[in-house]
C-alpha cells in the first residue's frame, strides 16, 4: 500500500452529551443502513472539514 493511501490510525476519542432519544433513534437509522454512527459522525466531519477548506495538520 502507498503512503498516500495508508489510512490514519484512529487514536482519539471525541465526547458528546445527545439527548438519549436522538441518540437512539440516530443508532437504530445507521444500523437499518447497515453503518455504524461512529462511521457517520467521522464522515460527516471529514465533509464539514472540507466544505470548510480546513487543511490537515501533522
Amino acid at each position: 500500500m502507498s503512503d498516500k493511501k495508508k489510512k490514519k490510525k484512529k487514536d482519539s476519542q471525541l465526547l458528546i452529551r445527545i439527548n438519549s432519544e436522538e441518540r437512539d433513534r440516530f443508532v437504530a437509522l445507521c444500523d437499518e443502513l447497515d453503518t455504524s454512527a461512529a462511521r457517520e459522525i467521522r464522515k460527516f466531519i471529514k465533509t464539514f472539514l472540507h466544505e470548510h477548506d480546513v487543511t490537515e495538520t501533522e
